[in-house]
């Protein structure tokens, strides 16, 4: 555990927040952590490959007994916040490998245990090795959505997630072929991939579009000021953002749109003064929570990625409601916008837009996350490019210039 003293732990005055009129905003999202291994090797993975390993000493499987308290809290916090819907995402390590009947136990105990006015959506997050005919028809027949991990080519993926040093590619595509089937089509919630400047970017997306995902989203690896981002020589001074900004205007660019891809379409909706969902970029509250194997009540587990200890709340859902952990300050720090924001953000012109980057990308050692994000610069690159290519539009269109 890291024992310095960082922001926000003890420094966030949540009760001064409190009489000026700020109220915490109730979880809509829950993340169950029910297999805490995984059946690939991802070179960049916060769980196994970063700094928190709190995994190796909870349950491998989450038992009966913690997913049943979990329905129950989960249940009791919709009807505390009179709650019309809540999300719930089947997560890991490889979520399968906890095995269908025990997921579908899961999802028929949530189901019975909420209030009938509060609908539940369920997800699952898989690198697709072990999808086949069998767990799509129980994991569609109970109306699961199914999100997918991917590299884009088969030699970017192998270069980062291989199990053990043999290839996963072969089986991840077959995987993400039967989803795409028309039998289970409606099930795929989308891709997700982390983005590497040292592959080309054009091929890399245009690898995703072969299996029609819905939904594509790029993830900035997980970095910190403690360990910085792995920039490639040569690469220039913003290489995400470049990569970025050019899959950018291969979208963008196209006669038909390929898929919606999340940050993208945020940062536009940011650009023409909307609001955010995505925990990349703008100032919008976070309302989700983790739950672990052994039924800690958790932060986002992302933060793993910075040091020991980062994602504690010390709560329990075998003792705590989850309203006890929205006053935890860095549950807090996720759901105050701009007043979480560093000095030197505020004071950015595209703060606004930016949010500061992804919570876990500020972490500096001794001060906490009230830093820039470590993508800064990568992050003001594809926000400014992003703008100018929608604002010369909007302008043409003013004009009307445009084609």
């Amino acid at each position: 555990m890291n024992s310095t003293v960082q922001w926000p732990d003890t420094q966030l005055d949540i009760a001064d927040l409190v009489s000026g009129g700020w109220r915490p905003i109730p979880f809509r999202e829950f993340v169950l952590k029910v297999h805490q291994r995984c059946n690939l090797s991802c070179e960049y993975c916060y769980v196994y490959a970063m700094a928190d390993q709190s995994w190796r000493n909870r349950p491998v499987v989450m038992p009966p007994l913690v997913w049943r308290a979990a329905a129950e809290r989960i249940a009791e916090h919709a009807r505390t916040h009179e709650l019309g819907a809540v999300r719930v995402i089947l997560h890991g390590g490889e979520p399968l490998l906890a095995g269908r009947e025990r997921l579908l136990d899961i999802v028929a105990g949530l189901r019975a245990a909420l209030p009938t006015e509060c609908r539940l959506r369920v997800g699952l997050q898989t690198n697709a090795v072990l999808l086949d005919e069998a767990t799509l028809t129980d994991l569609c027949g109970n109306g699961i959505e199914i999100g997918v991990s991917l590299d884009g080519t088969e030699d970017g993926n192998e270069r980062r997630r291989r199990p053990d040093g043999r290839s996963s590619y072969a089986a991840v595509q077959a995987g993400l072929r039967l989803l795409g089937d028309p039998r289970y089509r409606d099930a795929f919630a989308g891709l997700l991939c982390v983005v590497n400047p040292a592959t080309d970017p054009v091929a890399c997306y245009e690898a995703l579009l072969q299996y029609a995902p819905p939904s594509v989203d790029f993830l900035l690896p997980h970095a910190n000021w403690s360990r910085p981002p792995v920039r490639p020589r040569g690469g220039g001074a913003t290489p995400y953002g470049d990569w970025l900004a050019t899959v950018f205007d291969r979208w963008y660019d196209a006669a038909r749109q390929g898929t919606h891809v999340r940050l993208f379409e945020e940062i536009i909706n940011l650009v023409l003064g909307g609001s955010s969902r995505s925990e990349q970029v703008g100032l919008s509250p976070v309302a989700v929570v983790v739950i672990e194997s052994d039924g800690a009540i958790e932060q986002v587990d992302s933060l793993r990625s910075t040091y020991e200890g980062a994602t504690r709340t010390g709560y329990t859902v075998l003792a705590d409601p989850l309203d006890a952990a929205l006053s935890h300050p860095g549950i807090v720090a996720r759901q105050i916008g701009v007043e979480a924001l560093s000095a030197t953000c505020r004071a950015c012109t595209v703060h606004r837009v930016c949010g500061g980057g992804h919570y876990a990308h500020r972490y500096r050692p001794g001060s906490g996350f009230r830093s820039p994000s470590v993508y800064c610069r990568d992050l003001y690159r594809i926000i400014a490019h992003v703008r100018r290519r929608v604002t010369d539009d909007l302008a043409r269109l003013a004009s009307g210039s445009m084609a």
